[in-house]
């Protein structure tokens, strides 16, 4: 196997931000591997942190030699003659282009353009003094120290740098639209460190693991059933934590929308609201009417001063890594595909790819992907086969979004580039884990809609012979 990586290291996501505060937004014992006990003590990773796990991990399962770092990748053509891909490959260091061979291809190319952030245009930008800074290119060399700071967005990233921020900076506006639902997570894990006393490390982060996973499905089966319920108690911890006189709770932390209708901000040791008591962080929810020369006026009339804006406005969303693919020589658009078990996709054969959870950490996804792949294999190998293809057929099927009710906006800005849900198994993705496990790693491989067979050249061949015999 390889490992065709276009950036110069690993780590991904955790080596491309380098943003102030830069964190999981999800406990690091599902996001992290559950075959690697993570050792610090901190249950919200730093990304420095994150970068060192991945790179020990690697190293010690002997995965970096297989690792082609600096090379990007530009197509990948499916032939059924000979059961193969074709992969075209740029290499960084001198723009040549290779051509790798692969029976099978397994995409983990996560779900956003590397290149460049969604960076709407704001009116009057060109008469801002200031630095304008998205989260995704932050300069190394930054100094916001006793500086006036607006971060416009109210997601994960925009309320990760809110509190960071406003340790050194003099004070830091976060500029929303909307507000956006937060929930307290521990630095520490109590259940891990108790455990690791009396029991070993993996037996300790296997308990944990299961733990929060458990949670994690609580949450989000509480916010469904009873979101008024799961509402009040989030507005409820909010409310405890903010100075008593705060005076406009509704505007600035009341959604318009239902828990988990689109993803929930975890906010570690009550940072957002110390900083906020500080006097050094405020909220501003408001519309943006243009930039001025000083900083940002708001529909309100209210201008805002800056001498840096961050614009957190969110990521563009992306498929295979904008991949250009093919099937047999027809260009493959996955917005005319259904996902198979959330892991493959119809009449796509020897691919899949991994897109993990809204609703929980994106690894969780990812492991029982894994173990499907090598069940698949073993199954193809079993056979003698050479092809793993999910057959659709013919099909009334709707095509639904693969997310469902989440509504969050790099979602919405890409739903028509995106694979398609269906409303049955083994076409539609579910979002649960407990149930996902059961599919990939328990249910059968051949279960009658994924055809197994030879390479086409093959058959015609075969079938040459045997004209030519009578």
């Amino acid at each position: 196997y390889a490992i065709v990586e276009q950036r110069a290291d690993m780590g991904g996501t955790w080596d491309l931000f380098r943003y102030p505060g830069i964190r999981f937004d999800t406990d690091v014992f599902t996001m992290g591997y559950r075959f690697k006990p993570w050792r610090n003590a901190k249950n919200l990773a730093d990304g420095s942190d994150v970068r060192a796990y991945v790179s020990e991990t690697a190293a010690e399962f002997g995965i970096v030699p297989n690792i082609c770092f600096g090379h990007r990748v530009l197509s990948a053509d499916w032939s059924s003659a000979d059961a193969c891909w074709t992969v075209k490959v740029r290499r960084n260091s001198d723009g040549d282009v290779v051509t790798y061979k692969a029976n099978f291809l397994y995409m983990a190319a996560g779900y956003y353009d590397y290149e460049a952030g969604y960076r709407p245009e704001f009116p009057g930008e060109a008469n801002f003094t200031g630095q304008i800074v998205h989260p995704q290119h932050w300069p190394e060399d930054l100094d916001y120290s006793g500086k006036t700071v607006v971060v416009i967005g109210s997601g994960a990233t925009a309320v990760t740098l809110f509190p960071a921020m406003a340790e050194v900076a003099k004070k830091v506006v976060m500029l929303q639209r909307t507000p956006t639902y937060l929930y307290p997570v521990a630095q520490t894990s109590t259940l891990d460190t108790w455990l690791r006393k009396i029991m070993p490390a993996n037996t300790a982060h296997a308990i944990t693991r299961r733990w929060n996973i458990g949670m994690q499905r609580f949450a989000f089966r509480m916010a469904r059933r009873n979101p008024e319920r799961m509402k009040r108690n989030l507005l409820k911890w909010a409310r405890e934590k903010l100075p008593a006189d705060y005076p406009s709770f509704e505007k600035d932390f009341v959604p318009p929308y239902n828990p988990w209708e689109q993803r929930a901000c975890a906010v570690p040791e009550d940072d957002v609201y110390k900083a906020i008591a500080s006097g050094k962080a405020e909220i501003a929810t408001d519309h943006i009417d243009r930039f001025t020369a000083k900083g940002i006026m708001l529909k309100s009339g209210r201008e805002l001063e800056a001498d840096i804006i961050v614009t957190a406005t969110g990521l563009n969303l992306v498929t295979m890594g904008k991949m250009a693919m093919s099937v047999d020589g027809e260009p493959t658009r996955m917005s005319e595909h259904y996902y198979y078990k959330g892991a493959m996709f119809s009449d796509i054969p020897n691919m899949v790819s991994i897109f993990g959870y809204v609703n929980a950490s994106w690894t969780l996804k990812a492991d029982i992907v894994a173990d499907y792949v090598c069940r698949l294999l073993k199954v193809m190998d079993a056979k003698g086969a050479k092809i793993a293809n999910p057959k659709l057929g013919k099909t009334d099927m709707p095509r639904l979004p693969f997310v469902g009710e989440f509504s969050s906006g790099y979602i919405a800005r890409s739903a028509d580039n995106l694979p398609v849900n269906g409303d049955r198994h083994p076409w539609r993705v579910l979002q649960n884990y407990h149930a996902e496990k059961k599919i990939l790693t328990k249910d059968p491989v051949d279960d009658g809609v994924l055809l197994f067979s030879g390479p086409t050249a093959a058959i015609v061949h075969h079938q040459e012979e045997l004209i030519a015999a009578e």
